[in-house]
């Protein structure tokens, strides 16, 4: 871009910066202690995917930084690992997208089912909830959802004085108000104040609350000096790498963080009528943003659709707004970190939990109903996988499920028989014959009586496989003894069938 075009829009930019900077500014340390690290990770993620994702970007207005996407999934490493091998896992699955960016990959990416994509984030949205209402209440997440399930009342009875507890319930109104200002927010906020983030009026109301009351609540712990919460890349861990588990983390978290990235830019393309998104590139600049959480020691980074469609309705036309909304959160932190040690954790939790709940879309599922129940079936089945299971398994789960709803779409297979003059009769077979329909073609012509000339003509079938031939071949000579005849008619099937008819014997052609 020439500079005369940057101070062309640079007043504007600079406006929707502030307005993407107070968005994250919340989310980086909230989705940070969802995470199970410190929220100074979260910002030097956001600081990242500003300033440097930012410039390389392919998406121009698309703005990166940690997802709540990914909470789950980097809470669950940083439990079984520790948080040093939070940094070799994202090294290697920033190389991945680097790699699949720069050999044109970035399409491949967005080949995922919507009925799964939907499901991920509604499992990962319903495990936000359920281990954030424990942060809300200044208690430890628990491990997995249904601990976090099974655990909610033993941590309520902890916070109510009432029951022997302590002073959790102030947290808990805290957290609470801070989910009722943003609700109340996003439906009766005036027009003309509409680029000022429910999240940061719900988190400086209650900061502002707990100091005038003097409230015993947790606070966010922030270094005064950022360079603290770097935790450099050790050589030595870069060996651990060589576990398979650490390798399918490091896959799981470059699939995932592609997936979201790229369907958010193309959420973005449909917000604005300006460039479009470059998906290579844009793969490429998320994967040097990884690299480099990962030698910092930092939480991994997306595209966020939150932040970014703040951006678009903001007004920003360039990458300069992504840019400039990392160096106020480098400015913020650097200048004002007396300000964030005052934050509640709680509040930030309810920020969190209203977060998970909008995950959960329902309006996707029922979108997803115009195509049947099958991609309703399959967004449940890994919503409720990965909140019992794990997100990868969940993910695979719907893999799965997608695979197999294609075998049985590609393997539909209409069968008719009609009776024609005297004893003649036709077999008339519409769409794919492969062997899932060798049950159902042996029950039709076990129905065909003894004596009868059976025509089938195969130029209603798109694609017949060798168990299906080799079915009509064996009822034809199993059925010669008794005056039945089986007629094929191959005209209009493709050659390499008419080459199988040619070398099958005892049939007619």
């Amino acid at each position: 871009m020439n500079m005369a075009r940057i101070k062309a829009v640079l007043p504007r930019e600079l406006l929707a910066s502030v307005v993407v900077f107070l968005v994250a500014l919340p989310l980086c340390m909230g989705i940070a202690i969802a995470s199970g690290m410190p929220p100074a990770k979260g910002l030097i993620t956001g600081i990242i995917g500003g300033v440097v994702v930012g410039f390389l970007a392919g998406s121009p207005l698309q703005v990166s930084g940690p997802a709540a996407g990914l909470a789950v999934l980097v809470f669950e490493l940083v439990r079984q690992h520790g948080m040093a091998m939070l940094g070799p896992i994202l090294l290697l699955a920033g190389l991945l997208q680097l790699l699949a960016g720069r050999f044109k990959l970035g399409c491949w990416f967005r080949v995922t089912a919507p009925a799964v994509v939907y499901g991920m984030l509604a499992g990962i949205g319903v495990l936000i909830v359920l281990s954030q209402v424990h942060v809300m209440l200044d208690s430890a997440p628990k491990p997995s959802g249904m601990d976090n399930l099974l655990g909610f009342p033993g941590a309520v009875a902890e916070a109510l004085p009432v029951m022997g507890g302590g002073v959790g319930w102030q947290a808990g109104l805290l957290g609470l108000g801070t989910i009722a200002v943003m609700y109340a927010w996003e439906k009766l906020r005036p027009q003309r104040l509409r680029f000022v983030p429910g999240a940061l009026l719900g988190v400086g109301l209650a900061t502002v609350v707990s100091l005038a009351m003097n409230l015993s609540v947790k606070r966010v712990e922030v270094p005064a000096n950022l360079a603290e919460a770097i935790d450099w890349l050790r050589p030595a861990d870069l060996l651990n790498l060589a576990d398979p588990t650490l390798l399918i983390a490091a896959f799981a978290v470059a699939f995932i963080a592609s997936a979201e990235t790229l369907l958010s830019a193309a959420a973005v393309d449909r917000m604005h009528s300006g460039v479009r998104s470059d998906f290579d590139r844009e793969l490429s600049a998320q994967g040097v943003g990884n690299m480099l959480c990962g030698v910092l020691g930092a939480l991994p980074m997306t595209g966020v659709i939150v932040r970014s469609s703040a951006n678009v309705q903001a007004g920003a036309q360039t990458r300069v707004s992504a840019i400039f909304h990392g160096v106020w959160l480098l400015a913020f932190v650097v200048a004002l970190s007396s300000v964030l040690q005052s934050i509640p954790v709680a509040s930030l939790a309810g920020v969190l939990v209203y977060t998970g709940f909008k995950l959960v879309d329902l309006k996707a599922l029922r979108s997803l109903g115009r195509y049947g129940r099958m991609p309703m079936f399959i967004y449940g089945a890994t919503a409720m996988a990965i909140i019992f299971t794990d997100l990868l398994t969940g993910v695979l789960l719907g893999f799965a499920l997608t695979l197999l709803m294609l075998a049985l779409k590609a393997a539909r297979l209409k069968i008719n028989l009609v009776q024609r003059e005297g004893n003649e009769m036709e077999l008339r077979l519409t769409g794919a014959a492969t062997f899932l329909k060798v049950p159902a073609l042996t029950q039709v012509l076990d129905t065909i009586p003894a004596g009868s000339i059976v025509h089938v003509p195969l130029g209603g079938l798109r694609y017949i496989d060798h168990s299906c031939l080799e079915l009509l071949e064996d009822w034809g000579r199993a059925n010669r003894a008794s005056g039945s005849r089986l007629i094929i008619e191959s005209r209009g099937l493709k050659r390499r069938i008419e080459g199988q008819m040619r070398t099958s014997a005892g049939i007619g052609a």
